[in-house]
C-alpha cells in the first residue's frame, strides 16, 4: 500500500485483532490519555474486553492514526477512548471514526462522556449534554448522549 493511498476503516472484536495492531492501538491510547494529557490512571480498564466491545480504527500503512471503542451500555451504545495521533489531528480520521461508529450504533441512542474542550466537536455528530460537567482523573468531562431518531430529540 502507498503512503497516499485512503486511510483503512477497520472495526474487529479484541479477540480478532492482530496482536501487533492491537499493541499500537493500545500504545496510542496512553501515548495520548495517559502521557501526553500527563494523567496516570489504568487505561485498560477491562471492557475492551467484553464479549460485544468493538475496537474501530484507521490504519495506513500499518500505522493506527486514529481509534474508538463502542460498548453496549444497556440500552444504549457507547463511545469511548476517542483518540488521534498528535501527528495525523486536523485530517478527518477521528470523524470519520464517528460516523461510522454512529451509524453502526443505529437506532439505539449513543453515550459518551467528552473532555468539556470538546463539546463542540461531539456536537457536530448531534450529541448534546445530558448531565452536570464533572472530573475524571483531574478532566473535565461533560456526559453527551446523541438520541436515536426513533425516540426523538
Amino acid at each position: 500500500m502507498s503512503a497516499s493511498s485512503e486511510p483503512a476503516l477497520r472495526i474487529a472484536r479484541l479477540r480478532d485483532i492482530d496482536p501487533v495492531v492491537l499493541y499500537r492501538l493500545l500504545r496510542l491510547r496512553v501515548d495520548v490519555f495517559v502521557v501526553e494529557q500527563e494523567c496516570p490512571y489504568p487505561e485498560l480498564d477491562g471492557r475492551d474486553l467484553e464479549a460485544d466491545a468493538r475496537m474501530m480504527w484507521i490504519e495506513r500503512d500499518g500505522e493506527v492514526l486514529a481509534s474508538l471503542r463502542l460498548l453496549n451500555d444497556g440500552d444504549d451504545a457507547r463511545i469511548g477512548r476517542v483518540v488521534t495521533d498528535p501527528r495525523g489531528r486536523g485530517r478527518g480520521n477521528a470523524a470519520r471514526l464517528m460516523r461510522e461508529a454512529m451509524r453502526i450504533s443505529a437506532p439505539r441512542s449513543v453515550r459518551l462522556d467528552a473532555q468539556a474542550h470538546l463539546v463542540d466537536w461531539y456536537a457536530r455528530f448531534d450529541f448534546t449534554p445530558s448531565g452536570a460537567e464533572f472530573l475524571e482523573d483531574g478532566i473535565p468531562h461533560v456526559p453527551m448522549i446523541a438520541r436515536s431518531q426513533a425516540q426523538g430529540s
